[in-house]
C-alpha cells in the first residue's frame, strides 16, 4: 500500500510538472510567427505598398495594402481585410489571395505583432487591437466600415469575428473557423484542463450571433487541425443570410487546391450593393 502511495504521489507531481510546464509555454504552442519579411516586390505582390500604423498600446505595425481597382459599373470593388491564421507572416498569403486582388477587389493583409518583422508579442488582445488598428488605418483612408468585407483564415477567424461584432461591416468570410480556441485545444489536449489553464479562448461561439453581415463559411472536410464539428457548430449559431461549403477531400491549408477561391469570388460577386 505505501509503495502505491509513492506511486502515485510521483505521478501527481509529474502530471503537476506537465501542466505548469505546458501553461508557462502554451503561447509558444499557439502561435508560429516568420518574424522576417520581404518587401511586397521580392515576395511577388503587385500593386501592394507596406503600409504603417500604431495601435493603441503604441506598437507600429507593417501591414500590406493594395486599394481596390474601379468596377466596371462605376465605383470600386468591395475592400477585403485579411487577418492569417497562427503560422507563417502576411508575405505567405499572396498566393491563395491573388485570384482576389487580381479580380480588382482592394486587399488588406493585416501584420500582427511579433509576425514579419513586426513589434510585440502576440497575443488575444493583441491582435484584436492590431485589428482595430488596420481598420482605423483604412477609415482615415476614406473607406467605410460598412463597405468593408472582413475575411479570418484559421486562427484569424476568431479575430474577424469579433471586429464583426464591434463593427458594422458588408461580408465576413471564414475560412476553417472554430467555436473558440479553447474547444479546439481541449480537443488536442484532452489529458489537460485546457479550460482552466488557457490564456487567449477567441470565443467565436459566443460572437457570431452578433454579426449582422452576409457570413461565408468554407472548411475542409478532412481537416484534422480543426475538424468541421467546429465550424458546422459555429455556423449554426450564426444569423442570416449566411452560406456554408465543407470541401470533400480537403484538409486545413490546401482549401485553395480545393476551389477555395472561386467560392470566395462567387460569394462576392453575390453580395446586393
Amino acid at each position: 500500500m505505501e509503495a502505491a502511495v509513492k506511486i502515485l504521489g510521483l505521478v501527481l507531481v509529474a502530471y503537476a510538472a506537465l501542466v505548469a510546464g505546458c501553461t508557462m509555454i502554451q503561447r509558444s504552442l499557439m502561435y508560429f510567427p516568420d518574424t522576417s519579411l520581404p518587401s511586397p516586390e521580392n515576395a511577388g505582390a503587385p500593386g501592394f505598398q507596406a503600409i504603417t500604423y500604431a495601435t493603441a498600446d503604441g506598437l507600429e505595425l507593417v501591414s500590406w495594402y493594395r486599394p481596390a481597382s474601379k468596377a466596371p459599373r462605376g465605383g470600386d470593388f468591395a475592400t477585403i481585410v485579411y487577418f492569417q491564421g497562427n503560422g507563417g507572416n502576411i508575405a505567405d498569403r499572396i498566393f491563395k489571395t491573388r485570384p482576389l486582388f487580381e479580380a480588382g477587389y482592394g486587399l488588406l493583409l493585416v501584420g500582427y505583432r511579433g509576425y514579419g518583422g513586426n513589434p510585440g508579442k502576440p497575443s488575444e488582445d493583441g491582435l484584436y487591437q492590431d485589428a482595430r488598428a488596420a481598420l482605423a488605418y483604412l477609415q482615415a483612408q476614406g473607406l467605410s466600415m460598412a463597405g468593408l468585407v472582413l475575411l479570418g483564415e484559421s486562427l484569424g477567424s476568431g479575430v474577424a469575428v469579433r471586429m464583426a461584432s464591434e463593427i458594422r461591416v458588408r461580408a465576413v468570410i471564414l475560412e476553417a473557423p472554430y467555436t473558440s480556441t479553447v474547444a479546439v485545444g481541449q480537443a488536442a489536449y484532452f489529458f489537460l484542463p485546457v479550460g482552466l489553464l488557457m490564456y487567449d479562448r477567441f470565443p467565436s461561439i459566443d460572437l457570431i450571433g452578433q454579426i449582422n453581415a452576409p457570413l461565408l463559411v468554407i472548411h475542409g472536410e478532412e481537416d484534422s487541425i480543426i475538424p468541421t464539428r467546429f465550424g458546422r457548430r459555429l455556423f449554426q449559431a450564426a444569423s442570416q443570410p449566411k452560406e456554408a461549403h465543407f470541401l470533400a477531400g480537403a484538409g486545413h491549408n490546401d482549401m485553395f487546391e480545393h476551389g477555395l477561391t472561386d467560392l470566395e469570388l462567387d460569394f462576392l460577386a453575390r453580395l446586393p450593393d
